[in-house]
């Protein structure tokens, strides 16, 4: 990759910025103080990709599976995500890092469109709603029309926060920018770049407009927004609006082992990965194990095994049986709920190798599945029971690839496949309340997927989670956004306060987003 001159970035409102936690050389310009010869849109695509990938990974790690109960870090007491133990920092560090790519994105869409990259153009939108989606699907309203404008004639520092319904008209219209684009077939022209698609425009047009299905089913509560009328345009026009097919279309980002195209948890041993803090968490368990009425553990999802370990201690675990921590566990009953616990597979997850995926076609399923049963696209329960096994087959098959890397290697067949789609755990047949059905498999599907399945959990209350009795860090609930970082409030006061005035709220992490179901059912 050719060699960069690294510049600072300025974050949105002058935060200090926090650098890239990877060793991939980033480049990151200063749009205020670049000109835009400076450098090519080609220059800025990689680092985005690749480095954007070990963030969504991080994230997932790090502040989705806590939250949303896949797992409990229960090595120490400076880690107490799972308690909602989250300061001003934590959201400063967040904040910052979403706008730092939010930030770079927008630069390289000035670049591509000032040197007529109209391959990069479309890229940088796609890119750019997928950043700044999680922006707002955390934070709430935030500043997009204004947002990184600095450097332009007219720009501003302290930009105006959009509310987050306009914030999503936005981005479709960006996402409808980019799918024009893409239809042109422009030519992608270092094809070695693209660690994801190699260069084609079909691909990206692919990922472009299953994230244009994500976004409709976030906000499809409300029913201003239509969703339905644009989920059946982009179904019934699939020349014009082509979407993921298969898992071979989903949007994985590929790492060669070989620096800097390494994991982020490459050099990462199992104790700090996983064992000896991160363990797996009787919410997961109970959601991938069958056990009899005597407690003997009958049957478990065929994931299980490759994205998670049993305990292998005789003394701990002498049953050899899968078990999970309490999240939000109180520290006096800590000992006890880890005894004997499982963990995360750092074998398969933690490899130098193992990819990222920001979506694959198992979450378009599973939303096609939600949107035939909801009524706003054709089909009815039919449909959506076709669409759900299809999202099941999808994302066991996409897992069973990386059995073979498990220390005991797990082999999923297409019986096995067969099987778990009939077992009490995902039969369609088998569970009365079919919206809740999907939302626990779409949950387990988006494992390992940036924060989509925090969005999801506020979206639809699935699944049903047990707030343990000591997360008492924001009063036993669940953390409903990320509250805006004080040096933004200090920078930017009267914008942010607007947007807190118009979202009903305090600053906190208990004031519900536009989109959620709390909000909804609230009638806010």
């Amino acid at each position: 990759m050719k060699k960069l001159k690294i510049i600072l970035v300025i974050g949105l409102f002058t935060m200090a910025i926090f650098a890239c936690t990877s060793n991939f050389e980033e480049v990151n310009t200063n749009p205020n103080t670049t000109n835009l010869g400076d450098i090519k849109a080609s220059g800025m695509f990689e680092p985005l990709l690749y480095n954007g990938a070990k963030l969504w990974v991080n994230y997932s790690h790090f502040w989705n599976n806590e939250l949303i109960q896949f797992t409990a870090f229960t090595g120490g007491s400076t880690r107490q995500e799972h308690r909602y133990f989250i300061s001003d920092g934590n959201w400063e560090s967040v904040w910052s890092a979403y706008n730092r790519y939010g930030n770079n994105v927008s630069h390289m869409y000035d670049l591509s469109v000032d040197q007529q990259d109209r391959s990069l153009e479309a890229i940088a939108l796609t890119l750019k709603v997928m950043y700044m989606s999680n922006i707002t699907d955390m934070f709430g309203d935030i500043p997009y029309a204004e947002a990184y404008t600095a450097r332009k004639i007219g720009g501003t520092t302290k930009p105006k926060f959009d509310s987050q319904k306009e914030v999503y008209q936005q981005m479709f219209a960006d996402l409808e920018a980019a799918n024009n684009i893409y239809a042109t077939n422009p030519t992608f022209i270092k094809t070695s770049l693209d660690g994801m698609y190699g260069g084609s425009m079909l691909k990206w047009q692919q990922f472009n407009n299953s994230q244009y299905l994500r976004l409709l089913m976030r906000v499809s509560g409300r029913s201003e927004m239509n969703v339905g009328a644009k989920m059946t345009e982009i179904l019934n026009s699939p020349t014009k609006y082509p979407i993921f097919t298969s898992n071979a279309d989903n949007a994985t980002v590929i790492f060669s082992g070989n620096d800097p195209y390494r994991n982020q948890f490459a050099e990462t041993n199992e104790s700090t990965f996983t064992s000896s803090g991160r363990k797996l968490t009787e919410q997961l368990i109970k959601m991938t194990v069958i056990s009899d009425v005597n407690g003997n553990q009958t049957y478990q999802d065929p994931r299980l095994g490759i994205i998670g370990k049993k305990n292998t201690s005789t003394a701990t675990n002498p049953n050899n049986v899968w078990k999970g921590t309490i999240a939000g566990v109180a520290e006096t009953n800590q000992s006890d709920a880890d005894r004997g616990t499982s963990w995360l597979n750092a074998a398969v997850l933690a490899r130098a190798e193992s990819p990222t995926t920001y979506m694959d076609f198992a979450e378009v399923q599973f939303i096609l599945a939600e949107a035939a049963l909801n009524g706003f696209i054709s089909g009815g329960a039919t449909k959506a029971e076709e669409y759900y096994e299809n999202g099941l087959k999808a994302s066991v098959e996409k897992w069973a690839e990386f059995g073979t890397f498990s220390e005991i290697p797990v082999t999923v067949t297409e019986s096995d496949v067969t099987t778990f789609i009939a077992s009490d755990l995902a039969s369609w047949d088998s569970n009365i309340n079919k919206k809740e059905l999907i939302g626990n498999q779409k949950y387990l599907a988006l494992f390992w997927i940036g924060m989509e399945a925090y969005h999801e959990y506020r979206r639809t209350g699935y699944p049903v989670l047990t707030i343990g009795e000591g997360a008492v860090f924001n009063d036993r609930i669940l953390p409903t956004r990320f509250a805006y970082p004080t040096t933004t409030i200090a920078t930017n006061n009267a914008n942010a306060q607007i947007a807190l005035d118009r979202m009903g709220g305090s600053n906190n992490m208990k004031t519900p987003v536009w989109w959620s179901k709390q909000a909804i059912d609230s009638g806010i």
